[in-house]
C-alpha cells in the first residue's frame, strides 16, 4: 500500500529541518574554531623584544655534511645604520653552488623584518630558489626558470605578520630568555608556492662543549616547523613533516651563535652550520 502523501511530506520536512539544524551547528562550530585560531594566531604574532642589539660584524661559518665533509664556507657581514641592520650571509660551495641571503630589519624595541632576499643556485640545489620578501608593500616575489629556460617572475600580495623571522632565526633565539618557555614565530616558505608557517622554538637545556681546555655550556634550542591546515595534519602521516632544527647559543652578556643542525632546502639532508676558524699556510692543520 502506498504511503500517505501528507505523512511523507511531514517526514521529509522533518529530515530537512534536522539537516539544516546540523549544518547550522557545524557552521557554528567551524566559526568558533576559526575565531579561536585567529585569536591564537594574533596573540602569538608579537615581534621578539630586543635584549641584545645587533652591531657591525664580519664572521666566518662552515657548512658540513652528516659525515663531516666540508661543503661550503660562509661569510656573515652585518652593518648598522641607526636602528636598521643589513645582514648578508653567503655560502660558497666547493661545487660552485651559492646560498646567498640578505636581510634588512629594524631593532627599535623589537625586531621587525623589512626585506629578505634569499638565493640558492648551483648543482647542490635540486631546485633553484630566488625569493624576495618586502613587508612594507606586503609583496612576495619568486623567480624561477621555466621548462623553456626562460625566467618566470611571480609576485603575490600576502599578509605579513609582525613576527616574521626570515633571515633572522638565530638572532631571534639569541634574544629569548632561557626561562621563556616555548615561543612561536612566523616564517614564509616556498613549497613551491609561498605560504606562511609557524616555528615553535623550545629550550632543551644546556649541552656542554670544550674550547681547548675550557668547558662551556651553550643553550640548546629545538625548532619544530608547524605547517598548519590540512598540510600540517597530513604531513606526519605521509612522512613529509620537516625534521626539527637544532640550534646552540652560548649565553652571557653577548650571546653567540655556536651551531645549527637542519635542512637548508626542502628534503635536503641534515647539514651542520657552525663557526669556522681561519687556517694559516704554516699551520699544522693546513690542507685539512
Amino acid at each position: 500500500m502506498d504511503a500517505n502523501p501528507a505523512d511523507s511530506c511531514r517526514a521529509y520536512l522533518s529530515k530537512l529541518t534536522m539537516k539544516k539544524s546540523l549544518l547550522s551547528h557545524l557552521k557554528s562550530l567551524s566559526l568558533v574554531a576559526i575565531l579561536v585560531c585567529g585569536l591564537q594566531s594574533r596573540a602569538s604574532a608579537e615581534p621578539i623584544p630586543v635584549r641584545y642589539p645587533e652591531g657591525t660584524l664580519h664572521g666566518f661559518l662552515e657548512l658540513r655534511s652528516e659525515d663531516g665533509r666540508l661543503l661550503a664556507v660562509g661569510d656573515l657581514v652585518q652593518n648598522v645604520s641607526g636602528d636598521r641592520v643589513t645582514a648578508r650571509l653567503i655560502f660558497h660551495f666547493k661545487d660552485g653552488s651559492v646560498d646567498d641571503e640578505t636581510t634588512v630589519f629594524t631593532q627599535h624595541r623589537s625586531f621587525r623584518l623589512i626585506t629578505d632576499h634569499h638565493i640558492q643556485k648551483g648543482p647542490f640545489f635540486p631546485q633553484p630558489l630566488d625569493l624576495a620578501i618586502d613587508t612594507r608593500s606586503r609583496e612576495v616575489t619568486v623567480r624561477t626558470t621555466g621548462k623553456d629556460g626562460k625566467d618566470e617572475v611571480k609576485t603575490e600580495h600576502l599578509d605579513m605578520p609582525p613576527d616574521l623571522v626570515n633571515g633572522m632565526v638565530s638572532l631571534i633565539i639569541k634574544n629569548l630568555r632561557p626561562d621563556a618557555g616555548d615561543t612561536r614565530v612566523s616564517m614564509l616558505v616556498t613549497t613551491p608556492k609561498p605560504r606562511m608557517v609557524k616555528l615553535a622554538i623550545s629550550p632543551r637545556g644546556e649541552e656542554p662543549f670544550t674550547l681547548v681546555d675550557s668547558s662551556r655550556k651553550p643553550l640548546h634550542f629545538e625548532i619544530k616547523i608547524e605547517l598548519g591546515g590540512v598540510a600540517g595534519m597530513v604531513a606526519p602521516i605521509i612522512g613529509k613533516q620537516p625534521p626539527n632544527i637544532q640550534i646552540w647559543i652560548l649565553g652571557g652578556q653577548a650571546p653567540l651563535f655556536i651551531r645549527e643542525e637542519g635542512q637548508i632546502y626542502q628534503d635536503s639532508p641534515i647539514l651542520t652550520i657552525q663557526l669556522f676558524s681561519p687556517v694559516w699556510p704554516n699551520s699544522p692543520h693546513a690542507g685539512n
